[in-house]
Order: C-alpha cells, then sequence, then structure tokens
C-alpha cells in the first residue's frame, strides 16, 4: 500500500514517519544530488532506529520522490518545513534534526549549503539554538577520526 504522501498528489502532509525521512532527504539535497554515502546512512537509520519500527527502507525512494516534487514548487522548500513542523510533536522534531545532522555527517564534511539548511530547518521545526547546539555537537562527536 502506497503511503500517504505518495497517495496525495497534492503533497499535503506525512506520516510522522515519512516527516523524518523528508527532513533527512531535504539534508542530502541541499549541496546537490543525494550521494551514496548518505543514502547508505539513510536506509541504516531506517533499518535500525526504533522510531522507524514499522517502516520500510524501501519507502525512502517514495519519500524522495515527494520531496522531488515539493522542491519543484515554487514555494516547495518553505511547504516541506511547514508540513515537518504540522506533523512532528516537538520531542521528534529534535529527531528530524539530529536525523539530518546524521545525514550531513555521512559524507565527512559539511558544506556552507548543508550549514545554511540547518539553520533553516532549526527555524524551520522551531528549535532552541542550544538544543540544536548540543545535537550538531554529538553528531560532530560521533563522527570524529584519529
Amino acid at each position: 500500500m502506497p503511503s500517504r504522501a505518495a497517495q496525495d498528489l497534492q503533497v499535503s502532509s506525512f506520516t510522522a514517519q515519512e516527516a523524518l525521512v523528508c527532513a533527512m532527504v531535504l539534508m542530502s539535497v541541499a549541496d546537490g544530488p543525494m550521494t551514496d554515502p548518505e543514502l547508505a546512512m539513510m536506509s541504516r537509520m531506517v533499518q535500525e532506529l526504533p522510531v522507524f519500527a514499522d517502516f520500510h527502507s524501501t519507502d525512502i525512494e517514495t519519500v524522495t520522490d515527494t520531496v522531488a516534487r515539493l522542491l519543484g514548487r515554487t514555494d516547495g522548500l518553505d511547504r516541506a518545513m511547514a508540513m515537518l513542523r504540522d506533523t512532528l510533536p516537538m520531542r521528534l522534531r529534535e529527531t528530524a534534526y539530529l536525523l539530518a545532522c546524521e545525514v550531513c555527517a555521512a559524507d565527512g564534511e559539511a558544506t556552507q549549503e548543508e550549514l545554511r539548511f540547518l539553520q533553516d530547518l532549526r527555524i524551520g521545526l522551531d528549535l532552541d539554538r542550544l538544543i540544536a547546539g548540543a545535537i550538531e555537537r554529538a553528531a560532530k562527536a560521533r563522527y570524529q577520526v584519529i
């Protein structure tokens, strides 16, 4: 059965899990086409994290297509942010931000476009700067190399 986002050609809503994947997809395309490490990170998180217990990694493609349709609209990014904010309770907004940070770290270095998108995401999700900073620092610490 197709997801709610795929069924709605007007792209008016997401499930909570689709919204979390949307945040990851938006992060991955912030600086250009999605890279293999970013896709691998998204697939791994969907397979491993409890929040995605009944979500299938194959549905990432469906959400990616939905996000691409959204971004093709003049107001696409604003609409995507509104949908994330409307769909996710605050505790899952923090999760969405964390997932975006993980995708950002997946290919080794944050570009200016990715950092700018993270700032926009933080504002769009109405997250406190200190909470966002702690999430960013934790993601950075996870990917330190010797």
